[in-house]
């Protein structure tokens, strides 16, 4: 592939898209269909990548992307259900649709059946979360959503690559695997937050926006490329970095440095658009594949064409039938145990008094450290109505296109790799599939499910007055100095619990555009 096609490709997108937004169709979906249909066109070159490089170029910015964005404290009060949905139901999905594809594909053997497993397994739910406010959806299944995009996405490559060595014969036992697989995630945290420590300090040393953006850019391929070198999961060292970087630059006073309002602003405007051109270069490139994977299938005699359709179908079907089978029974365990506490603590009424004295003793202890911090009641369980969305949002999408590309055309010991153009044709039906299934449905699944949110909006609402009172009441001019203390006193309400995540970063990028035109004025003035 050349810079030409690679440049015709991202600018068809872009004309694909336009229109797409224009009719309300989700982009992602329209530029792989078109794309598949063009490739079949005569003449139509063969586009081709390195494998290595799909994963390693695509995936890590735009994990980075979402994860700096998300919400850190939301994250924490959920991570009951994300761990649940990112890791567990994402094992236990990869694992079913591994053996279901051996018994369909039997010719490409087990383990590259689990490649497919772990290749179809996690679902896109960053995009449902992108248009979360547009379809309605609850603040909390949007939370839970959001973690769980980037906890599968790790998950499931960590799989991916556990299988893909399996393949070629470096693993002997599950037991090896397991290992394998805790290795990936502690030593793919570790990196990332010794990473993030080392931008945080070299980021505020530079001193000018340009370079830190640069710098920042560059984290999510050396997060990936660093934990990837030491065999472990690339995806936790990125998400793990942006969680880090994000959090201490806007909310941290140590590192609200001069000039920490333009680097702001100017990732904000940036990630957006990195995200947009590698989507839909990602998009169209593995839609372009299909009239040649299917040819190379029809060329191959260890694998029928007319069986891996059929197994696609059978695939689609199941994996949307496993979400939302995997979804029910994760939080129905979860509503169980926490009816059967509640009865307990009514039966029992000195549990409920034991509870509220050690989270009254905790907020003590808080306040004798010199930190005012509101302790919060756990969540329960979502509702069945919230379980229903949360099980339809089952998407596959980016990820999954992105790995089927990345599959190696041969195995460690150097034979053809068993099944790669049957698992990248199942696994473009089955994206197409579930976005055409599910993602034209879930708005109006949302509708008639009738979910309520007018008394979060009211809550929003009134949350966002508190905060603007916070900075209004901090503002007293507008020096760098005064928007220094608003933007720390936003921070302070925050560890409080005075404001959720979500109105303070909002709050402070309204600071910081004051602070920008304040600047911007000044420089313009004789």
């Amino acid at each position: 592939m050349n810079g030409v096609q690679i440049l015709l490709i991202i600018g068809a997108g872009i004309a694909v898209s336009a229109l797409a937004h224009r009719r309300g169709v989700q982009p992602g979906l329209v530029v792989v269909t078109l794309a598949a249909a063009a490739s079949f066109l005569p003449g139509m070159p063969r586009l081709e990548l390195e494998s290595e490089l799909i994963l390693a170029i695509v995936v890590p910015p735009l994990l980075y992307s979402a994860s700096r964005a998300a919400p850190v404290t939301a994250f924490g009060r959920n991570l009951r259900a994300i761990l649940n949905l990112g890791v567990l139901l994402v094992v236990l999905t990869a694992g079913a649709l591994g053996l279901l594809s051996s018994w369909l594909l039997p010719g490409i053997g087990l383990a590259a059946a689990f490649v497919l497993g772990s290749v179809l397994a996690p679902p896109d739910t960053i995009t449902t979360v992108s248009h979360g406010a547009e379809i309605g959806l609850p603040r909390r299944v949007t939370a839970i959503l959001t973690g769980e995009s980037l906890v599968n996405d790790a998950t499931a490559l960590t799989l991916f690559s556990i299988a893909v060595a399996a393949v070629g014969g470096e693993h002997a036992s599950w037991g090896s695997g397991i290992r394998d697989f805790a290795y990936n995630a502690a030593v793919g945290v570790a990196v990332g937050g010794v990473l993030a420590v080392a931008t945080l300090w070299v980021r505020k040393r530079l001193g000018n926006s340009t370079l830190e953006t640069s710098l920042v850019l560059l984290v999510p391929f050396t997060a990936f490329l660093m934990a990837e070198e030491l065999h472990a999961s690339g995806i936790l060292a990125v998400v793990t970095a942006a969680f880090a970087i994000s959090a201490n630059t806007s909310f941290d006073p140590r590192h609200q440095y001069p000039g920490a309002y333009r680097t702001r602003l100017q990732e904000d405007a940036f990630w957006p658009v990195v995200d947009f051109l590698l989507e839909t270069f990602v998009f169209a490139y593995i839609g372009l594949q299909l009239r040649f994977v299917v040819e190379d299938l029809r060329a191959d005699d260890e694998v029928d064409l007319t069986r891996t359709f059929v197994a696609a179908g059978v695939l689609l079907v199941a994996a949307i039938v496993l979400r939302i089978v995997g979804v029910y029974v994760t939080f129905g365990r979860w509503q169980l145990s926490w009816l059967m506490y509640r009865k307990r603590v009514e039966a029992h009424p000195e549990i409920a008094e034991h509870l509220a004295a050690a989270r009254e003793a905790a907020e003590e202890r808080d306040r004798r450290r010199g930190r005012n911090r509101r302790r919060t009641l756990p969540l329960g369980p979502p509702t069945a109505r919230e379980t229903l969305v949360v099980g339809w949002t089952g998407m596959r999408g980016i990820l999954t296109l992105a790995a089927a590309a990345a599959i190696p055309e041969t195995t460690a010991g150097g034979e053809p790799f068993p099944g790669r153009d049957a698992i990248q044709v199942i696994a473009l039906v089955v994206t197409l599939g579930t976005l055409l299934i599910q993602g034209t449905t879930i708005r109006r699944a949302v509708t008639l499910l009738g979910l309520d949110v007018r008394a979060e909006r009211e809550e929003a609402e009134a949350m966002r007055r508190r905060g603007e009172e916070i900075v209004a009441a901090a503002a007293s001019g507008t020096t760098d100095a005064d928007f220094d203390r608003q933007r720390t006193r936003l921070g302070e309400s925050l560890a409080t619990g005075d404001i959720d995540e979500d109105t303070a970063r909002a709050l402070i990028a309204e600071v910081d555009l004051r602070q920008a035109a304040q600047h911007t004025v000044a420089e313009k003035m004789p």
